[in-house]
Parts: C-alpha cells; sequence; structure tokens
C-alpha cells in the first residue's frame, strides 16, 4: 500500500474496495457473474429469553467467488488494517463450511 495512505485508518470496506476487488478482477475473475460481496449465508439465530425473542446478527461473508452460479469456491473474509492478520481467519473458515450444501 503506497501514496501516502495511513494504512492503519483504512476501513474493511476500504480494504475490500481499494485492494482486494482490484486483485480479484485483475486475476480474471467476472465481476457480474463469479464475484458477489455480502453473500447471505444464514439467518441470524434467535435466541428465546422467557416470553422475548430476539435474532442475532445475520451471517454474511464479505466476497464469495463462484465457479458458476450455484457453484461457490472460495470465501474472502476482510479485516481492517487495525486487527491482526490471523483475526478473521477462523470466521472465514466458518463461512466457508457454510457454503458447502
Amino acid at each position: 500500500m503506497s501514496r501516502g495512505i495511513d494504512n492503519s485508518k483504512l476501513t474493511e470496506t476500504d480494504i475490500i474496495t481499494k485492494f482486494i476487488l482490484p486483485a480479484i478482477k485483475d486475476s480474471g475473475w467476472d465481476d457480474m457473474t463469479q464475484i458477489r460481496q455480502e453473500v447471505k449465508l444464514r439467518d441470524g439465530k434467535v435466541v428465546v429469553r422467557g416470553r422475548v425473542a430476539a435474532r442475532k446478527k445475520v451471517k454474511s461473508a464479505d466476497i464469495v467467488l463462484y465457479h458458476k452460479p450455484s457453484m461457490p469456491l472460495a470465501v474472502i473474509e476482510a479485516k481492517a488494517n487495525k486487527h491482526e492478520i490471523g483475526k478473521g481467519m477462523q470466521q472465514g473458515l466458518d463461512y466457508a463450511r457454510h457454503q458447502k450444501a
């Protein structure tokens, strides 16, 4: 990363739009048919306490790459630069397991 950008200030969205998506597209992936962002993997779990129920946050992957529309190949989980490298690894692995239908 260059051109005077303070890397520690980059958000997850910055990382995706400025670096990850351009690299994927430059590698030959088709933006219209093979790349999807914020892919909903499953509804959030419903938690019931007495007479009150609440749904936890929906699980979604930052980017999923597809061979064909119904055949996911890879899950990409991005994190802001303020996080350690391994922070999203378990999350990405969990999301990849959800893609095995």
